[in-house]
């Protein structure tokens, strides 16, 4: 199948409308929660298709649900696997240098993103992915969308001529958005289990042994958890440029990641793509020498699917 002739930013945008409303299509799951991850995801999966146990399959199809160590991708007839990332994952851009294409962390499969899965089935009618390929056009795109620098409707108005192969997708896209109005942007199957935030000297991305000291008592907790995923977001207070302080948040939020991921072994699939911000999101007065010591930060949340955080019926009896 092809996708040449989708429109990368409109894909993007009807996906962040249809992994906004996708809790009431899955609203039927059972409540009743597993002790391990894979059965807690096939649960949340009952309308993907399964993949035969063992059978290698290929096939491309857009990214619409991001999940600890899987993600949903909806091929073009509509049909919708459930693929498993793992540690031999092999993740690049096609084409490049001698074809061999340019290598990206699993952080950065994106809701939005087209792909080419290739990989084979598991026990639980998941394909387990062994090449992850996309292109790097369609990559920026999802990274627009993920973002939100537009209001999906005006840009799905605005490309509607140019949407012939996803109109049905729209149509009840639309449909959904009407019944869940402030749920579009709303991240509701997370809760935040823990936050931390932790600053930096001026024009500086290294990390204080204050910092190292709270990000070593998240991991700690983050050692425990199960099916948790890890946000990180730079930010830097109002002096400079907006060029030079969005790169700078964006090396501090690296930096956050690096340090977690080297000294504290936990898996780049368990974090969300990095953030800078620059200054725009700030959380104290920027006229100030304390208020822009605030501002120099990188805020850090775990964060825990919300059904796999409640308790089995077995654990509430007496």
């Amino acid at each position: 199948m092809s996708f040449k002739r989708f429109y990368p930013f409109t894909v993007g945008c009807i996906l962040a409308v249809l992994v906004s409303v996708a809790p009431t299509a899955l609203g039927q799951v059972t409540t009743t929660q597993t002790t391990t991850t894979t059965q807690a995801t096939r649960e949340r999966s009952l309308t993907a298709r399964s993949v035969p146990s063992g059978a290698k399959m290929k096939f491309r199809g857009v990214v619409i649900n991001r999940d600890a160590d899987t993600f949903t991708i909806r091929d073009r007839s509509r049909a919708d696997y459930q693929v498993l990332i793992t540690d031999n994952t092999s993740i690049k851009t096609h084409g490049g240098f001698l074809r061999s294409g340019k290598k990206y962390p699993v952080t950065d499969i994106l809701r939005g993103l087209i792909v080419e899965v290739e990989g084979r089935g598991d026990a639980q009618g998941q394909l387990v992915a062994d090449k992850i390929r996309f292109r790097e056009s369609d990559m920026r795109a999802a990274q627009t969308t993920e973002a939100r620098v537009s209001p999906v409707e005006a840009n799905m108005e605005r490309v509607a001529g140019q949407m012939d192969e996803l109109y049905a997708v729209a149509a009840e896209a639309r449909a959904e958005v009407k019944k869940v109005d402030e749920r579009v942007s709303a991240l509701d199957d997370y809760d935040v289990q823990e936050t931390v935030s932790v600053n930096f000297r001026t024009n500086s991305a290294v990390l204080s042994p204050e910092a190292k000291a709270q990000l070593d008592t998240l991991a700690t907790k983050a050692a425990t958890a199960r099916a948790y995923m890890i946000e990180v977001a730079g930010h830097t207070d109002s002096t400079g440029s907006d060029a030079k302080n969005f790169r700078l948040s964006r090396q501090r939020a690296e930096a956050v990641v690096q340090y977690l991921a080297v000294q504290h072994k936990i898996p780049l699939r368990r974090f969300v793509t990095p953030m800078g911000y620059g200054k725009t999101d700030s959380v104290a007065d920027n006229t100030t020498r304390e208020g822009r010591s605030q501002n120099r930060r990188v805020d850090v949340k775990m964060i825990i699917n919300r059904g796999l955080n409640q308790p089995s019926s077995s654990a509430t009896r007496p």
